[in-house]
C-alpha cells in the first residue's frame, strides 16, 4: 500500500535527477523536502528547490548518515552521480575507508549497497531511487518517430540477454550490439564511456541496450538516461536505444525524443517480464 511521507531527504549527486525527485515529491504532497548535497556534485538546481540544504564531502559519508538519522525524516532517496574516479582519488575518513575495505568486491551495487545498510543500521527508512519519479518512467513501445528495424531488433534481443547475465555479477547496465556481435559492455567507467568505446570499436549503427538485473535494489542505482546520453550516442554513431519498459529513468523526455527524431535516432522500451520500478513508499506494516 502506498503512502506519502511528511518530511523526507534526497542526497544528491550530480545531474537534473535529483532535482526531479524534490520537485516530484513536492508535487505529490509532500511537506519538507531536504536535500544533502554531495560536496562538487550536487547541482545549483537541485538545492535552490529544496527546503533546506546541508552539504557533506563524499569522503565523510559516516558524517552525513548521522546527520540524516538526527534530522528525524520520514525517509531518503539516493539520486544522482557519483563519479566512479572519487573512489580513487578521494580522501576517506578512516570510518567510510572502513567501510570499502569490508566490500571483497566492488561494483556500484555493492559500494552503493554499503551505503544503504549504513542509513539504514542508522534508522533512516531508504525509499526506491524510482520514488515520485512515475512521468520518468516511460514503458513499452516506440517513443520515436523511427522504430527498430529487423537488424536492430535482433541487436536489441541479444543484448537483453547479455545484459541480465552480465547483471548477475554485479558488471554495468549497459551493452552495445551491432550485428550480434558485443561492442562493449559497461564497466566502471559508466555508460557514456561505454558508448565511446563501443562506437569507436563497430563505427555507426551499433544498438544500445539499458536495463537493470533481475533483483535489482531499486533504493539506488537505478538506470537513467538523458539528454547527454544522446549527444554522446549520436558523437559514438549509436543508432539506436533499447531499455526495460518501467525500470529506466528518462530525463527530459521530451527533449530526449526530440533529439532523437532530428538525428535518426530510434528509442524504444520493451517487456522484460521484471517488475516496474515503484514510483512510492510502501506503507510499513
Amino acid at each position: 500500500m502506498d503512502w506519502l511521507p511528511r518530511r523526507m531527504v534526497v542526497i544528491s549527486g550530480a545531474g537534473a535527477y535529483p532535482r526531479l525527485v524534490v520537485e516530484g515529491a513536492r508535487a505529490a504532497g509532500v511537506e519538507t523536502v531536504d536535500v544533502l548535497a554531495v560536496r562538487g556534485s550536487a547541482a545549483r538546481a537541485t538545492m535552490r528547490a529544496a527546503d533546506h540544504v546541508q552539504v557533506m564531502g563524499v569522503g565523510r559519508a559516516g558524517v552525513g548518515v548521522r546527520w540524516v538519522a538526527e534530522q528525524g525524516y520520514d525517509g531518503a532517496v539516493l539520486a544522482g552521480q557519483i563519479s566512479p574516479l572519487s573512489l580513487f582519488r578521494t580522501r576517506f575518513d578512516e570510518e567510510t575507508r572502513g567501510w570499502l575495505a569490508s566490500l571483497p568486491c566492488k561494483t556500484a551495487h555493492t559500494v552503493y549497497g554499503k551505503l544503504v545498510s549504513e542509513f539504514e543500521k542508522a534508522g533512516v527508512r531508504m525509499f526506491p531511487a524510482s520514488s515520485f519519479m512515475e512521468r520518468h518512467l516511460p514503458g513499452a513501445g516506440t517513443l520515436t518517430a523511427r522504430g527498430l528495424d529487423e537488424r536492430e531488433t535482433r541487436d536489441m534481443e541479444h543484448g537483453a540477454k547479455v545484459m541480465r547475465d552480465m547483471g548477475r555479477h554485479d558488471v554495468g547496465q549497459t551493452v552495445l550490439v551491432k550485428d550480434g556481435m558485443v561492442l562493449a559492455v559497461e564497466a566502471f567507467e559508466g555508460t557514456n564511456a561505454a558508448i565511446k568505446r563501443g562506437g569507436r570499436l563497430g563505427g555507426k549503427g551499433a544498438v544500445l541496450v539499458k536495463g537493470a538485473r533481475e533483483g535489482h535494489d531499486m533504493r539506488f542505482d537505478i538506470p537513467v538516461v538523458g539528454l547527454k546520453t544522446l549527444k554522446v550516442m549520436k558523437s559514438a554513431g549509436v543508432k539506436a536505444l533499447a531499455f526495460q519498459a518501467g525500470r529506466l529513468l528518462m530525463l527530459d523526455r521530451a527533449a530526449v525524443v526530440a533529439y532523437a527524431d532530428r538525428h535518426g535516432i530510434a528509442i524504444a522500451g520493451f517487456e522484460s517480464g521484471l517488475p516496474a520500478a515503484p514510483t512510492r513508499p510502501e506503507a510499513r506494516a
